[in-house]
């Protein structure tokens, strides 16, 4: 007697050539390539901040947020360029003053990068933040919240107005 509700066995798929060239590619890496290759992103993006000095730009200089530029409102991430670059400073009052919830989450970012890079390339054993669905969708709704009050036309949420 067979069984009607039998689930069928999942099927590997073959494999192709890229797959197989970028598995050998994968393979061959040194371990610190990933968290190096990182970081060099990440110092791409600072040095470009420093660059482009987003402090005394406005809506229509590089760099632009289109947003702002077409409806004048502040997106979720307006002001963020500004507020690392005043971080880059050292002035947490100005960049809090551009994006309170960036100044909020760089400290647990680096940590985040620090414990995989330290994971990943020299196995390091460094605690894990753990962000449980519950605190990822209360972050994104304080984010949420902080972007319709930024742009409420009367004191004192228009000193968050950037």
């Amino acid at each position: 007697m067979t069984d009607a509700h039998a689930y069928p066995v999942p099927v590997e798929p073959p494999v192709d050539r890229v797959t197989r060239l970028s598995d050998r590619v994968l393979s061959r890496m040194p371990r610190w390539l990933g968290p190096v290759a990182v970081l060099g992103c990440i110092g791409g993006a600072l040095g470009y901040t420093m660059w482009s000095t987003p402090a005394s730009s406005g809506a229509d200089s590089i760099p632009t947020c289109l947003v702002k530029l077409t409806t004048g409102l502040d997106c979720p991430g307006c002001g963020g360029t500004r507020a690392a670059w005043y971080l880059l400073h050292g002035d947490i009052p100005a960049a809090a003053r551009h994006h309170l919830l960036f100044v909020f989450a760089v400290p647990f970012l680096l940590y985040l990068y620090v414990a995989w890079a330290g994971q990943t390339a020299f196995g390091w054993k460094l605690p894990q933040l753990r962000l449980s669905p519950k605190l990822l969708a209360f972050f994104l709704g304080a984010w949420g919240i902080f972007m319709v009050l930024r742009n409420l036309p009367w004191a004192p949420f228009t000193y968050y107005f950037v």
